[in-house]
């Protein structure tokens, strides 16, 4: 502040008084402006340090995927990259494990940030990116992000949009049975909320006296592969239609981690105390577009989560710029390792195509039955 400056401000008071003053003020802002801008919810040091590191091993492992799809390696490529806020801290909470009294998840194929923080390696997501034999998801033989880990509750991603949410209220079902205050979890894209199963789904979590413990989930990037978000909605917001079935609902900044992780412990809390459902959607960046489909390059005008919660951190001293530098240089290190040695791997043989269509891999050759 400039001595002509504050005179001018201060009237008749004196340059010095007013330049006392004016300090005494600006002291008061800057603990303020200080105190919002490093408010992280109350979250610990250990949380928030964990939440970054998911979220830029995410991120290093999708534009992995990329670079992979680009080097000609892979046929196609879609995922999550801009989600890694909303993503991260959803498989960071659920309660990790396999059976009823664990949660499940109904995920679509932009689920990476989710899949790391359960505990995802790199190199399963580049095997099934390259479409080998060793994915311990389909064994090759689906697009990248289709995950399937039953040792998690992980359901196989699907294709079809939007099929997952009424599939997930037969989990839901199921564990609501149990009584082990399980909950399971579905997510899905902003468009796909035009399919019926969508619609489905508010149905069959809202039926009185019959409610599910299902947590609804909507991540709204603003389009629909090609298609903008505005010109194809007439409600205001799509949690608007949750309320109509009674559902519990709720619109978050999906960019920030701290907000979400937040708003998904209050929700998935409700659900397990109540047994009733929940809705959230979250708003989200579609960092890289729709997929290799449209080029999957990175659209630099758009907000990007990793690097402003890094920038959060580092600005309150949670994090040096020297140790978060080193965390994106072992997670890019770990993810060219994968590469070469999932590119020595076998890929599927023709009699495979069989394999794991049916339960216990009973046979599904149509000209053996």
């Amino acid at each position: 502040m400039s001595k002509k400056t504050t005179v001018k401000a201060g009237g008749k008071a004196s340059a010095k008084k007013t330049l006392k003053s004016a300090a005494k003020t600006s002291v008061k802002t800057s603990k303020k402006v200080t105190t919002k801008k490093h408010d992280f919810g109350g979250l610990s040091e250990e949380i928030l340090l964990r939440m970054h590191d998911l979220m830029v091993k995410s991120r290093v492992l999708e534009e992995r995927l990329i670079k992979i799809y680009k080097a000609g390696e892979a046929y196609f490529w879609i995922g999550g990259p801009g989600e890694e806020a909303w993503g991260v801290p959803l498989g960071m909470l659920a309660r990790k494990g396999q059976g009823l009294e664990h949660d499940w998840f109904h995920l679509h194929y932009r689920c990476t940030p989710t899949m790391v923080a359960l505990g995802l390696n790199m190199i399963d997501s580049i095997r099934l990116m390259m479409n080998r034999a060793t994915d311990p998801s389909t064994g090759g033989r689906n697009f990248s992000s289709h995950y399937c880990f039953p040792q998690w509750n992980v359901a196989p991603v699907t294709s079809p949009l939007e099929v997952q949410y009424p599939i997930a209220c037969g989990t839901a079902h199921a564990q609501k049975r149990a009584g082990k205050k399980a909950l399971s979890i579905v997510t899905g894209g902003d468009a796909g909320t035009a399919e019926g199963d969508f619609a489905s789904c508010l149905v069959l979590a809202s039926r009185k006296g019959q409610e599910l413990p299902l947590l609804i989930t909507v991540q709204n990037n603003g389009y629909g592969i090609s298609t903008p978000y505005e010109g194809q909605h007439g409600e205001t917001h799509i949690a608007d239609r949750a309320r109509a079935f009674n559902i519990r609902s709720r619109i978050i900044n999906g960019n920030d981690p701290v907000e979400t992780y937040l708003a998904l412990q209050e929700e998935m809390e409700y659900i397990r105390k109540t047994g009733k459902p929940s809705f959230i959607e979250a708003m989200v960046t579609r960092l890289y577009g729709h997929s290799s489909a449209d080029g999957a390059n990175k659209k630099p005008q758009l907000f990007d989560p990793v690097l402003s919660f890094e920038k959060r951190l580092i600005d309150a001293g949670l994090l040096t710029e020297k140790a978060a530098k080193k965390i994106w240089e072992i997670y890019e290190t770990e993810g060219v390792v994968a590469q070469e040695q999932a590119r020595q791997e076998p890929v599927p043989t023709p009699e495979s195509v069989w394999d794991h269509v049916y339960v216990n891999n009973e046979n599904a050759d149509w000209r053996k039955f």
